[in-house]
Formats: C-alpha cells, sequence, structure tokens
C-alpha cells in the first residue's frame, strides 16, 4: 500500500514545494483536486513528476454538473467534465478519478408507477450514464472511482455494498470504488467486513479519523489496513481530513501511525 495527501493539506507555495516535502516525509503520492486550472497546467507537472519519486495518486472530482440532475443539461456537463479528468489522470499516470454521483437530496420528479422508486429511477439513469463513462475510462486507461458518501451529505450511495452493484452492473474493469474512513465510520456496521467483502472493487482509500482528522486524533480503528495488505491492494490511501497542529510535525507522525497498522 502506499500513502498520500490531498494537495491543500501539504505545507508550500506551489506544487513542486509540495512534492519536495511530502518526498522528504516519505509519502508516495499527492491526491489533486480537478478543478478546470489543472488544465493549463498539465505539461508542467508532467516535468516536476520526472524529478519526483512522489507520483500522482487520483484526481479528486472538480467537474460541474450533476449525474443525477434533473436537467439533462447538467447532467451531460458532469459527463464532459468527467471524461476530461480521466484524460488527465492518465496523462499523469493518475489511478484515476474520484466521482460522486449527486449530492443533497433527490432532484428527479416521481415517475411512479413507472419506476417503483426514486431510487430505482435514479439508479437505472446511473446505470446509462457510467456505462457511457466506461468506454471512457477503458480507452484512457484510468479509474472511474465511484465515492461512497454519508447520508448527511447524499441521499443516493452510502455504502460500498451500493457502489459495488454499480460496478457489478457495469462489468468494466475500469469502473471501481474507493473507501472513505469517515464515512465509513458513519455508514459501515463493521468497517473491517465491509474491506474484506469487496476488496476486489477498491482501488483507493479516504483517510480521515472519526472527527475528519487525521488518523490516531479519534475513535476509527485503522487496522482494517492490514485487511487490503494481506489481499496486496497496491493503490494509494489519501489524507482527506484537516490537520491538527503543525503539518510539518503531524504528516510524518501521520504516516508512521499508519504504517503501523499495515
Amino acid at each position: 500500500m502506499k500513502f498520500a495527501v490531498q494537495e491543500d493539506k501539504v505545507p508550500g507555495s506551489s506544487l513542486p514545494d509540495k512534492l519536495r516535502r511530502l518526498e522528504t516525509y516519505g509519502y508516495d503520492g499527492i491526491e489533486l483536486w480537478g478543478r478546470d486550472g489543472l488544465r493549463e497546467s498539465i505539461g508542467s507537472i508532467d516535468d516536476w513528476l520526472s524529478t519526483s519519486k512522489v507520483k500522482i495518486s487520483t484526481i479528486c472530482s472538480g467537474y460541474s454538473g450533476d449525474l443525477l440532475a434533473a436537467d439533462r443539461e447538467s447532467r451531460e456537463r458532469a459527463i464532459l467534465g468527467i471524461e476530461e479528468r480521466l484524460g488527465w489522470a492518465s496523462q499523469l499516470g493518475a489511478v484515476g478519478l474520484i466521482t460522486v454521483p449527486t449530492f443533497g437530496g433527490p432532484k428527479l420528479s416521481d415517475l411512479s408507477p413507472l419506476f417503483p422508486s426514486m431510487k430505482e429511477l435514479e439508479t437505472r439513469l446511473l446505470v446509462e450514464e457510467v456505462k457511457r463513462l466506461s468506454k471512457s475510462a477503458e480507452d484512457k486507461g484510468a479509474y472511474l472511482i465511484l465515492e461512497p458518501i454519508n447520508r448527511y451529505e447524499t441521499h443516493f450511495m452510502n455504502r460500498l455494498e451500493q457502489a459495488v452493484a454499480i460496478c457489478r452492473e457495469i462489468g468494466s474493469e475500469k469502473v471501481a470504488v474507493m473507501a472513505d474512513y469517515f464515512h465509513m465510520n458513519i455508514e459501515e456496521s463493521k468497517i473491517e467486513e465491509s474491506i474484506g467483502q469487496f476488496s476486489d472493487f477498491i482501488v483507493h482509500l479516504h483517510l480521515a479519523d472519526s472527527n475528519r482528522v487525521q488518523p490516531g486524533y479519534g475513535h476509527t480503528d485503522f487496522s482494517s489496513l492490514a485487511v487490503l495488505e494481506r489481499k496486496g491492494f497496491k493503490h494509494y490511501g489519501a489524507l482527506e481530513c484537516s490537520i491538527l497542529g503543525n503539518p510539518e510535525t503531524e504528516l510524518p507522525r501521520t504516516l508512521a501511525y499508519l504504517k503501523k497498522h499495515l
């Protein structure tokens, strides 16, 4: 297992500076936000990576629109934004793009009795969209990574099993799942069992303690990392959390803490 940090959690005035610091701390990767400004930086980032041991782990969201929006224009905007960022991930050698299908409550109209429930309607729509996106992911060689998040942030996809069900229906090697420890702490009955059951679909982790600060400052048990390690997990776990204290001290300490659980 390799470890990374989201770019905004790393001290430094520029990406090359952040890469140097992460290398000093002992991390393997950095997770980039997929904001539009990244488009103009791809070439420069490629140059910086050529002299760094730290690589791009993943690109996190950053596109506009909503895959489960009521209006087609918003859905199409999300699809095109995701396809573009899958290309960026491929160019930068990242595992893939992290995608949350929708935030908040339902946006679609109730179409019962044609669809018995709103969830069925949303699921059918998402499956068709992900089928299209899977072809782009396969062509570009980067994963489309579905992220379940907790019930207070979305009504739709909260647990690993729900994301895995989409993956199974699509049947593409490039549609996968990420496991976020903060969200799992809320939604999964037993994190270790869920990780073990769905490990074949997991290609990325977000690491945060129960209080959404760095691991070691809450009550989450990170021993489940060893489950993935035993199964040969070769991808990244990235810190997505607030950093209590001085990052120069805390980021190396957190890395040592996580490695103790492998």
